[in-house]
């Protein structure tokens, strides 16, 4: 579906837009291919491994309307990747975060309903479900804004959902490649917030390739969550550093002890698929609702039962410590 297509990634720069590139140019021919952020660096150090003649690098950032107006012309499809993502930063710098989280998200649906984007997916978080620190606050405030904008769109085609997955095994400034760097500089022992605290698990290629297939899956108003691991935050430690010491230093501002993708409070909305969840729109779109059960590529969803919730701590599935390495290995 993304032959021929011109395909823009807000925050392309970053851990998931430069999977994504990288995905796009081997398994599809692109009419073009834009990567939009605010980094010159970022954009010159990217366009030394991807520089397909279908790429176009655009300096901007989703803060800025008028530019994205300019960014989403004759564009088909839209991955909203940019975000302020670091929970700490998020709660030292709360309307910094808004600004880009939130105003950014609104900016970004008021472009591609002006510019007829046949679809758009934004990329939430775990942190989003029953949110405790601002960043979780804000990306729930974008999901909501993201499913409305179904209703907002009227007559017009586009069509809008969201992305909600787990930590991303690897991606920059997550734990693994602090783990690693500890122990390359010879640390003596590893940090860790809580022994009882757990995290949804999922590489980078398996966030993109749940991403893409979703476009094909969408009606609009979905918000898609897979169906991925659990890991323990001491299991992680002890796959990266099986010698050393795991220091307890206390939970961080803002974290959790454990993460949700499935609130139980909107489990009246919560469709269980073969390998994925779906929270349908709580509210009625002007057009009509979409039946959800069943979705473009003809699979069938069933609703979960009441109270249901989707909790990284009573996930049916952890990984071992042997089994975090081997995923990391095959991201």
């Amino acid at each position: 579906m993304f032959d021929n297509k011109t395909i823009l990634i807000t925050g392309g720069t970053g851990s998931f837009g430069q999977k994504y590139t990288k995905t796009i140019l081997e398994r599809y021919k692109p009419k073009r291919l834009i990567i939009l952020s605010r980094d010159e660096l970022k954009q010159y150090e990217m366009q030394q491994t991807y520089h397909a003649p279908c790429m176009r690098y655009f300096l901007g950032d989703v803060r800025d309307s008028d530019r994205l107006m300019q960014a989403f012309r004759d564009v088909d499809y839209v991955i909203h990747a940019a975000a302020i993502k670091q929970v700490p930063a998020a709660e030292y710098n709360p309307m910094e975060c808004i600004k880009t989280n939130i105003y950014g998200a609104e900016n970004v649906i008021k472009a591609a309903i002006a510019n007829n984007v046949q679809k758009v997916i934004a990329l939430s978080t775990d942190k989003a479900a029953n949110p405790i620190n601002l960043y979780g606050a804000t990306k729930l405030a974008s999901d909501k804004l993201f499913v409305a904008a179904n209703n907002i769109v009227g007559s017009g085609s586009t069509r809008f959902a969201a992305v909600r997955y787990g930590n991303v095994v690897g991606s920059r400034g997550s734990v693994v490649p602090f783990f690693k760097g500890l122990v390359a500089n010879g640390a003596e022992s590893i940090p860790i917030t809580h022994p009882d605290m757990t995290r949804f698990w999922i590489t980078l290629q398996d966030g993109v390739n749940f991403v893409l297939k979703n476009f094909a899956r969408m009606q609009g108003g979905e918000i898609f969550i897979p169906k991925i691991p659990s890991i323990k935050v001491t299991d992680l430690a002890t796959a990266y550093a099986p010698n050393l010491k795991q220091d307890i230093v206390g939970i961080r501002p803002g974290e959790k002890m454990h993460e949700i993708m499935c609130p139980s409070d909107d489990s009246h909305h919560t469709l269980e698929f073969d390998d994925h969840f779906v929270i349908t729109p709580s509210i009625q779109f002007f057009s009509g609702n979409n039946d959800y059960s069943c979705n473009k590529l003809g699979e069938k969803g069933l609703p979960v039962v009441s109270g249901y919730e989707y909790h990284s701590g009573t996930n049916t599935h952890f990984l071992t410590p042997s089994e975090i390495i081997s995923m990391d290995a095959n991201a």
